[in-house]
């Protein structure tokens, strides 16, 4: 066999075997494009900078300062509630206070007429002769009925409780005297006045009661 003959059969035989390697392996990889694999690129991703806000529009920048004015509008007039309302308190305190200095101020002028009835009754009864104790008395017994008067007149009442029923809530009792002639727990004598203030009791009644004539004894217990 000539010479060219045998590089013909090499060369042939060369080509068969490359045909076969691609049949047994065909994901092989062209060397020329091993490096690069799909969805992969050498350069890096790049990073997301942080996006400015844009500048705002006229009517942002209209709609803001209207905005503003509101809120100096509403300070100042919250200001002027604070002070109102300090300056009421303030009053409010002034006039609590005086309201209780002079809280005796109309029963002291219902009084003055009063006090000048006892000045003059003291003055007749210094410059009367023969009939000053009978001057004297008149004098002292118109006092007296102008004092019940004003009294009555602001709202103060007596309690009378002699023959009543003793109420605690009421009456003191300053003494228990045996007796059949009234019922057991019956006011039996007054002995110092009590007085309310309209529903206020100012002064309760100091009263004598009754006991049953059955009991051990008589007893009068004074009360210190």
């Amino acid at each position: 066999m000539s010479r060219e003959c045998k590089e013909e059969n090499q060369k042939s035989n060369q080509t068969e075997i490359t045909n076969l390697k691609k049949t047994v392996n065909p994901t092989q990889v062209d060397p020329e494009l091993q490096g690069e694999v799909p969805g992969q690129t050498d350069e890096e991703p790049e990073t997301e900078e942080k996006k400015e806000l844009p500048p705002p529009t006229p009517e942002e920048l209209k709609q803001l300062r209207e905005q503003a004015t509101k809120a100096e509008e509403y300070y100042d007039r919250l200001q002027r509630q604070v002070a109102e309302a300090d300056n009421l308190r303030k009053r409010l305190a002034k006039e609590k206070q005086e309201a209780i200095r002079y809280a005796n101020e109309s029963l002291i002028v219902e009084l003055l007429p009063t006090i000048d009835n006892f000045e003059m009754a003291i003055n007749a009864a210094q410059k009367s002769g023969d009939n000053s104790i009978d001057s004297l008395k008149t004098g002292i017994e118109m006092i007296y009925t102008q004092i019940k008067r004003t009294l009555e007149e602001i709202g103060v009442t007596e309690i009378d409780a002699t023959g009543q029923t003793f109420d605690p809530s009421q009456h003191e009792a300053m003494s228990r005297i045996k007796t059949s002639k009234a019922e057991e727990g019956t006011v039996l004598e007054q002995t110092r006045k009590g007085y309310r203030l309209r529903d206020r009791l100012l002064r309760a009644a100091s009263v004598v009661v009754a006991i049953a004539p059955d009991e051990a004894q008589e007893e009068t217990e004074q009360q210190p």
